[in-house]
């Protein structure tokens, strides 16, 4: 009797320490979801339990200023937003497409209090109508991570399609082309030509892509001469520029080419003869690049415009005087981005290739003058830019030094060998052969 009553005894003081316990699990989870519900749910820096909030898109047709009176802004604000705040945000340039939210009071009247535009997938724009309008640009935090590729230029290939398969950020290659773009032709590549490159790609939140980040270095082998550039900060100029293994400055006094991507279609030849005119010598003083309509055609130097303009044979045109030695000009283009009298920097867009004055199709004919005699551009020695300073050089190489280790250690994709080449080609036959069939 005694050993049943224990039992039972111990029953309950089982059941009631297991009720205790459960309870005790159940409340501790409880407690932290409440928690965890009382943390703020952050965005752009704003507490969203304090708005209503509406994530939306910019449509085809819709307007800044429509788009607010929607949400009962009031008019003089959007007046002193558009007149204020132009650099900072420009009403009419809003995007199709692009995201934004709007921040609304949770009253009845749900007032737009805040407008949020994403400009791209790190910079975004605040428009605060709370109180005085107020308007700024910040950016998400960013973590970058490095990263290394190689490649070699095949038969047809270019470098763009190389970096493509590899996953790389096109933006990696119109940089290459801008790092090089005074030592390499990028529009004649040879197969066979290699490449390495160290750089940073940005992410949000340590896993939402962005974009990619500045080329730290590079090493480019064309036509066999190794090219290395390493990006750094010139402290006498308080500019970042690329510099080779020797110290000396990548950029030159001109571009090679003025456009990032285009065709060399035909050269300066003084003895060129065309069918059309009957075989007659009719020399040509330009170099044609080809490309698309529309594509942007780019000041080779610093310089002025001393002519903007519209003639004869030449279509649109643009004419700038870079110093007492050089001038160069730019002709049939689709439209002029400059007016006489502009300075204009090396780089800079100052129209697009079209079809106007006399040609056969779509390109820029870049003419060259030196000493107010045109020159064939592609055989001139032209000046480089300062080396960096020689009390700078020291640092320099201590700078570069596990940067080119670096370099010099990334390994180039391996090419399947020949023999699995041949079987490839074999098997992809045999296919072609059984899906004829």
């Amino acid at each position: 009797m005694r050993t049943y009553w224990g039992f039972l005894l111990l029953a309950v003081c089982l059941v009631y320490s297991c009720k205790d316990k459960t309870e005790t699990s159940v409340k501790e989870v409880v407690q932290e979801e409440l928690l965890a519900e009382a943390e703020p749910q952050m965005l752009y820096g704003f507490n969203l339990d304090e708005f209503t909030v509406q994530a939306d898109t910019v449509r085809s047709g819709d307007s800044f200023g429509e788009l607010m009176l929607q949400h009962k802004v009031e008019y003089p604000k959007i007046t002193t937003l558009a007149e204020q705040y132009r650099d900072t945000f420009d009403i009419r340039k809003i995007r199709v497409g692009k995201p934004y939210v709007i921040l609304k009071s949770r009253d009845t009247s749900e007032t737009a209090q805040v407008f949020i535009y994403q400009n791209d997938a790190i910079n975004y724009t605040v428009v605060d109508f709370r109180d005085s309008v107020v308007a700024y640009r910040k950016q998400r935090e960013i973590t970058l991570r490095e990263r290394e590729v190689a490649g070699e230029i095949t038969e047809g290939g270019a470098l763009s399609l190389v970096l493509d398969e590899q996953g790389v950020d096109f933006q990696v290659t119109l940089d290459l082309s801008q790092v090089y773009a005074w030592t390499v032709d990028f529009s004649k590549l040879d197969v066979g030509d290699k490449f390495r490159i160290i750089f940073d790609e940005k992410y949000i939140q340590d896993s939402l892509y962005a974009g990619a980040g500045r080329i730290k270095a590079a090493y480019f082998e064309h036509k066999g001469t190794p090219l290395y550039a390493f990006a750094y900060h010139n402290d006498s100029l308080d500019i970042m520029e690329y510099y080779d293994d020797e110290a000396e400055n990548l950029r030159r006094t001109f571009l090679s080419m003025p456009i990032k991507f285009g065709r060399l279609s035909s050269r300066y030849n003084l003895k060129r003869r065309i069918r059309y005119y009957g075989y007659k010598v009719r020399p040509h003083r330009g170099t044609d690049y080809a490309a698309p309509i529309g594509t942007p055609i780019l000041a080779t130097a610093d310089g002025v415009v001393t002519e903007s303009t519209r003639r004869g044979g030449n279509g649109k045109y643009v004419k700038i005087r870079h110093n007492e030695t050089y001038s160069t000009q730019y002709l049939h283009m689709k439209a002029q981005n400059v007016k006489r009298g502009d300075y204009v920097r090396q780089g800079d867009v100052i129209g697009w290739v079209g079809m106007t004055g006399n040609t056969g199709g779509p390109h820029v004919c870049y003419r060259f003058w030196k000493n107010g005699r045109q020159v064939d551009p592609l055989r001139q020695e032209l000046p480089k830019a300062e080396p960096l300073a020689e009390a700078s050089q020291p640092a320099y190489f201590d700078y570069i030094k596990p940067l080119k280790l670096q370099l010099d250690c990334i390994a180039y994709p391996e090419q399947p060998a020949a023999e699995e080449q041949e079987d490839l080609i074999t098997y992809n036959t045999d296919q072609n052969a059984l899906t004829k069939d």
